[in-house]
């Protein structure tokens, strides 16, 4: 059996920013003011409270990254709370809680999400005539994976 997802035009929007990339994800926010106004935001520690100044528009503030932020953002994911995911990581530097980055990118890929991890995607998905409408896409089915026999 299918499960069909569906977004409504009001996003449920995740924004995460590495130290290193703060600016990035700032300046682009800004940049996408008015379209971003359309929907909620979710963000973990300092880069909500950053956004959130620099857009004048509430945005829901999770603890840190390292201290549990990008779980939080995971657990959002998996059960449906979040619809899509700007993720401004630094590539170039290693992070405390590198675990944590893995599992949270690796969770929107396995539930499907919309996903930008650099300022050019980010500018395709932002313009992206999904972003202002409904949009109903198919969850993976993951029945096998659940059923199958593990071995005691």
């Amino acid at each position: 059996m299918k499960s069909i997802r569906k977004l409504d035009r009001r996003k449920k929007i995740a924004l995460i920013a590495h130290d290193n990339k703060k600016r990035d994800l700032i300046e682009w926010a800004v940049h996408n003011k008015i379209v971003l106004s359309k929907h909620s935001l979710v963000a973990t520690g300092t880069t909500g409270r950053l956004i959130e100044e620099a857009l004048d528009q509430p945005v829901v503030k999770l603890l840190s990254g390292p201290l549990g932020g990008d779980q939080q953002i995971g657990a959002m994911i998996a059960t449906g709370d979040i619809d899509m995911v700007f993720f401004f990581f630094d590539p170039m530097e290693a992070q405390p809680h590198d675990s944590d980055v893995k599992a949270l990118l690796r969770l929107a890929v396995a539930w499907n999400l919309p996903m930008a991890c650099d300022r050019t995607t980010a500018d395709f998905l932002v313009t992206s005539p999904f972003m202002q409408g409904e949009y109903e896409y198919e969850l993976p089915n993951y029945i096998h994976y659940l059923n199958r026999k593990v071995q005691k």
